[in-house]
């Protein structure tokens, strides 16, 4: 937060991605990101991030992949749900809220950092409501073939966007645009 009491974060999708378009593999398999990234490749990223909102979804495919070394800091983790686990998780907040909600809950939880968006159907809800400023992408010098795309197909219509920023990072590019509003 800022002295005059507003939020100052920005809300950042950020997505790992195969060439082809692909943020994970048939039957959600992930592993293959981790051949070519861990959370110490970005740690900008990391220093800069306060929270994250992340969906069902890809919250349980990273309770599959927890024996991998998948680490990673960026905070308090809020997960969006309509049905909460029956065992608690003690390292996230399950939240039952509208989405706009969510995201206000998670970005006061950042403490003035990025409040990082995980998860094809919560990040293409975020962008339909116009709530991202920024998208963050690592594309992965692969070809998936099939498997969770970017976004669901329909989510939203047509977002412009304006790039700032290309690094490369060994073998992965990391991509940096911001949403027009």
């Amino acid at each position: 937060m800022s002295d005059a009491g507003t939020i100052t974060g920005k809300v950042v999708v950020n997505r790992v991605m195969s060439l082809d378009g692909f943020i994970a593999g048939p039957d959600h398999a992930m592993d293959w990101i981790f051949e070519h990234m861990t959370a110490d490749t970005v740690p900008e990223v990391m220093a800069a991030t306060g929270a994250m909102l992340i969906g069902r979804g890809t919250y349980e495919v990273g309770k599959r992949m927890a024996d991998q070394d998948t680490s990673y800091d960026g905070g308090a983790r809020f997960v969006l749900t309509h049905n909460p686990p029956a065992e608690p998780d003690p390292a996230v907040t399950f939240l039952t809220c509208e989405l706009e909600e969510a995201v206000a809950t998670a970005r006061s939880a950042a403490g003035g950092k990025n409040l990082e968006i995980l998860g094809a159907d919560v990040a293409a809800q975020c962008l339909r409501l116009g709530l991202v400023d920024e998208i963050l992408v690592y594309v992965l010098p692969l070809l998936l073939g099939d498997g969770v795309r970017f976004s669901p197909p329909g989510s939203f219509g047509r977002i412009d966007l304006e790039p700032f920023s290309t690094t490369r990072l060994g073998a992965v590019t990391m991509l940096r645009f911001r949403v027009r509003k």
